[in-house]
This record gives C-alpha cells, sequence and structure tokens, in this order.
C-alpha cells in the first residue's frame, strides 16, 4: 500500500494505491492521522482510482478518520473508485457520509 498526500489550499488529496485490507488498515490509520493532523486541512478528498481492493478492515479506517475529525468540521469526500471498490462503499453506506465529487 502507498500512499501520496498532496495539500491544495484548505483541500489535502489522498491517493491510495494498492490494497486497503486488514493487512494495511493499521498503518493507513496511523497515516492518515497523522498527515490530516499536520496538514490542518478542513476538506479531505481520497482518490481511490489506483486503489485495486478494500475490505471491511478498509471501511473501518474511513469511518474512524469521519468520527475522529468530525469535531474539527472535517469535510469527507470521495472520487474515481474502480466499480469493486465502488460497489464495497455503495453496500457499506459510506456514500451518506463521504459523497463522491466527479473531480479531485
Amino acid at each position: 500500500m502507498e500512499i501520496l498526500y498532496d495539500r491544495s489550499g484548505n483541500t489535502l488529496k489522498v491517493t491510495l494505491w494498492g490494497e486497503l485490507d486488514e493487512s494495511s488498515a493499521e498503518s493507513v490509520r496511523n497515516s492518515l492521522d497523522r498527515n490530516i493532523l499536520l496538514s490542518d486541512a478542513g476538506r479531505i478528498i481520497f482518490d481511490f482510482s489506483r486503489l485495486s481492493f478494500m475490505d471491511s478492515a478498509g471501511i473501518g479506517v474511513l469511518v474512524g478518520r469521519y468520527k475522529k475529525f468530525a469535531a474539527r468540521s472535517v469535510g469527507f469526500f470521495i472520487t474515481s473508485p474502480n466499480p469493486t471498490v465502488d460497489k464495497i462503499l455503495k453496500l457499506s453506506g459510506i456514500y451518506t457520509i463521504m459523497p463522491v465529487v466527479e473531480t479531485a
């Protein structure tokens, strides 16, 4: 799993490569927490165009970040999930708290 962070204005774009699953969840969680705090961004966009797989552990990472940063009024968004990842995100209901944006 690789993660690229790109700050532009008040937005932090987070691009994930690889698989977000049980084996990578803890390191991704720690990296996200650290970088979101350091960026002090008000808007986080998860770019899933290069994410090949996500399971329930990945959903847990997303929901956990949402809950952790809700008090700071950070908005979370998702862009470019492939059909497999999109299906998991739809089934989980994550789009109710992290809407899809067309462009990052």
